[in-house]
């Protein structure tokens, strides 16, 4: 007998309709199909930036799905309780998703498979998030990669899944059950003021994505084995705020630099390199979960980090006298997310300069990305901490002002983001005052501070702190 049965489909860091494969195959299956989005017990745990930009992303979703006679049922409460309630109200027998992959979703993911499959629902999850499943990328000894060079060459020449168009059609259930209102749920009440500034500088949803892809490989992909690096330059893709909420899928993006290789456009291999990069930092989330909160290399949880001071408030501020350091952190207020490069010169200088424990800034940025991703973030500051995936862990520690010069030639970046440095400073750097905290008191009159910490003592102290966990001797 065919069934009949509708299908809950359960959207969460997916929010598209290509590339999709548990979509497709509902789709495929002729049932009647009901997207379900729910505000649970992880949603609700993200920072304020994040979990504003996901409810910017779940409304524009909403909106696609209409376009192909869908709706979004939006439901909010513990991921299994809201599901089950929705079985029993509309007969579905099989719950589908697509799957994640860090230790919070993975915990949830499994308590609501069991409890579900226990009661003889179909549940079922589907990748589409990643180009490689964790688990199907081993060593010649079938262990997980540690190293990204070695995983990068693994995976490189490896076929991918084949992209799924977009369905245009779903078929409805005999009634719709009820929906709570987006706007009842305040995703971005923590964002405060913030999200008027911070909201031009969006790219949301399905469409925003494809465009933004299409006009970077147009346009940009040809320098980016050198324009990334650039803070001065638009020279990134930008697509880290779509793919982590699944605006555009990897695939695409493996794709369109498959074929600018193919092209012969040179910044194609280093853009192929960077999705990768992504799926390592899934690689380790998935094998070691311990990456979110401890260290991920054995030795390092008793090395002589401080926990926050009020030095870190300065950090924070955007106010530690090192212009590259405080220029990214104001980006970061200003646009919702912080270029690349930039990002490891304030981590570098938190954990290393400062001596500041890398989750005091993990979490930070968790609190104020609009791109926050969990494997990413948790990744990126380990391994700029010298605690992760680095064949040279502690021994890097970046010059900010060195780096500056060389990525920032003529102060171009600075000069955008920090309000002091110019008599009639430009809307981007005034932008600041309109969307940080008002309990900062900061205003653009302020005289400039002097550095926190002197780059030449801070790399010092840090070096000595490392050979003092070292060799075993009391923390500094």
């Amino acid at each position: 007998m065919t069934d009949t049965s509708p299908i809950l489909l359960w959207f969460r860091r997916d929010l598209r309709l290509g590339d999709h494969p548990a979509l497709s195959d509902a789709a495929a299956s002729g049932r009647p199909v009901l997207a379900v989005f729910i505000l649970d017990e992880v949603v609700e745990g993200l920072g304020a930036a994040p979990k504003w930009r996901l409810g910017l992303g779940v409304e524009s979703f909403a909106r696609r799905l209409q376009e192909i006679g869908a709706r979004l049922i939006l439901r909010r409460g513990p991921a299994l309780e809201v599901l089950q309630t929705l079985i029993r109200e509309t007969g579905a027998s099989s719950v589908w998703w697509t799957r994640q992959y860090d230790p919070d979703q993975i915990a949830r993911d499994k308590s609501v498979k069991s409890a579900l499959s226990e009661n003889g629902i179909d549940a079922r999850s589907f990748p589409g998030h990643l180009l490689f499943e964790p688990w199907q990328v081993e060593t010649g000894q079938g262990k997980f990669y540690q190293v990204y060079t070695p995983f990068w060459k693994a995976v490189r020449g490896r076929d991918v899944a084949p992209r799924l168009s977009a369905p245009t059609q779903l078929n409805a259930p005999e009634g719709w059950p009820d929906s709570d209102d987006l706007s009842d749920w305040q995703m971005g009440r923590a964002m405060d003021r913030g999200a008027d500034v911070v909201r031009p500088y969006l790219h949301i949803g399905e469409v925003a994505a494809q465009q933004r892809l299409a006009s970077f490989i147009r346009h940009n992909v040809q320098g980016y084995g050198t324009d990334r690096d650039r803070l001065d330059l638009d020279g990134t893709s930008g697509l880290s705020e779509n793919l982590t909420y699944g605006e555009i899928s990897p695939l695409a993006l493996w794709d369109a630099g498959q074929r600018a290789l193919a092209d012969g456009k040179a910044g194609a291999e280093t853009f192929l390199k960077e999705v990768v990069w992504r799926e390592f930092a899934y690689h380790l989330i998935y094998h070691t979960p311990h990456i979110t909160s401890k260290s991920w290399r054995d030795g390092w949880d008793d090395f002589g980090w401080h926990s926050e001071t009020a030095d870190t408030l300065r950090w924070k501020q955007g106010r530690t006298g090192i212009e590259v350091v405080d220029a990214a952190m104001r980006e970061m207020y200003v646009t919702g997310r912080m270029h690349n490069r930039a990002r490891m010169l304030v981590g570098s200088y938190l954990t290393k300069h400062m001596l500041t424990h890398w989750r005091v800034g993990m979490d930070w940025f968790a609190d104020c990305l609009v791109d926050w991703d969990p494997a990413a973030n948790a990744m990126g500051w380990q391994w700029v901490a010298g605690s992760g995936p680095d064949a040279s862990p502690y021994f890097r520690i970046f010059n900010p002002d060195t780096q500056a010069e060389k990525f920032d030639p003529h102060r171009v970046y600075r000069k955008h983001w920090l309000a002091e440095l110019s008599k009639t400073p430009p809307d981007t750097a005034l932008q600041l005052f309109r969307t940080c905290p008002r309990s900062w008191n900061m205003t653009p009159d302020q005289n400039y501070p002097a550095p926190l910490v002197d780059l030449t003592q801070g790399r010092n102290r840090a070096l000595a702190a490392y050979e003092n966990h070292k060799n075993g001797l009391a923390k500094p």
